[in-house]
């Protein structure tokens, strides 16, 4: 028996679900949930980036693998902080799903000027004011479904296309945001899996549901967020796509007043993670 620790969010069951389903068909071991209240559950009313920023939706299920209580955690790998956890490991990368934003609601174009547009991510906030200065923002927090049902009056709400894929929820989708100009949260639309470091036997059990693609892209994206010590408080985006070319964003803030910087550059083959550490140098240097 493998305990597989996770949020109980309906998007988080879903998730933890498959990756056990998928443990149990590589391996034939069976699995068993272990459900965690994580601080981001706890407080749903404060905006995400005034509640301390990485790892608020990680921290105490990874915390329940250290202790023993599970042998795994299941995570939205966009939720990871940049540094690996002491004594944790990711042994495992799912294979992605889309990983752009979309509008809900209204679409880019029929969205009035001075329309609203409900988000809790300074970094959506960020990129749509790059090409719509009029839009206004307010919060936005809640499972999926809460969020659903709070569209703006003739406005729209942001979500990640991958959260809707795991529920169905798909047809709710207005407009999918293109990468290049909304670049998505460093590890959007994957599913990491984390096991206490030397569990050699945990590990050959996560490793056939392991993606290779995923892996090298992901890993990619967080060199670059490594480099900038980002969090859920700062306007980031990092995203590798099929043909390995790298979009990476940073603002200074999430107001029109605020200052961004865009790269979009093909990923060598050599040193790739070096690559991306130096972008992200080249982000700050461009925003000081």
């Amino acid at each position: 028996m493998i305990r597989l620790a996770t949020r109980s969010s309906a998007q988080a069951r879903t998730q933890a679900e498959v990756v056990a389903q998928s443990i149990t068909a590589t391996t034939g071991r069976a699995v068993e949930l272990v459900f965690v209240e994580t601080l981001g559950d706890q407080n749903k009313d404060q905006p995400l980036h005034q509640i301390g920023g990485q790892g608020i939706f990680v921290k105490e299920v990874q915390q329940a693998v250290l202790r023993g209580d599970a042998d795994i955690a299941v995570h939205s790998a966009k939720d990871l902080p940049s540094q690996h956890a002491e004594g944790l490991l990711i042994g495992a990368w799912c294979e992605r799903r889309d990983a752009r934003d979309a509008l809900v609601g209204k679409s880019l174009n029929e969205l009035e000027k001075g329309a609203t547009v409900a988000t809790g991510s300074v970094r959506r906030r960020a990129q749509l004011l790059t090409v719509r200065p009029d839009l206004q923002f307010v919060e936005l927090r809640g499972n999926i479904h809460t969020r659903l049902e709070k569209i703006p009056t003739n406005g729209s709400i942001v979500m990640a296309i991958a959260a809707l894929q795991v529920l169905g929820l798909t047809d709710t989708v207005t407009q999918a945001l293109p990468t290049t100009d909304f670049v998505p949260m460093v590890g959007q639309g994957c599913v990491a899996v984390e096991c206490r470091e030397g569990d050699t036997e945990v590990l050959k059990a996560i490793a056939g549901i392991d993606h290779a693609q995923t892996r090298y892209a992901v890993e990619i994206e967080r060199a670059f967020l490594a480099e900038l010590g980002a969090g859920c408080s700062m306007p980031v985006g990092a995203y590798v796509n099929a043909e390995r070319v790298l979009s990476t964003f940073m603002a200074t803030g999430s107001t029109n007043a605020d200052r961004h910087v865009k790269f979009v550059e093909a990923v060598p083959t050599v040193d790739a993670h070096e690559f991306a550490r130096e972008l992200a140098r080249k982000s700050q240097s461009a925003l000081a």
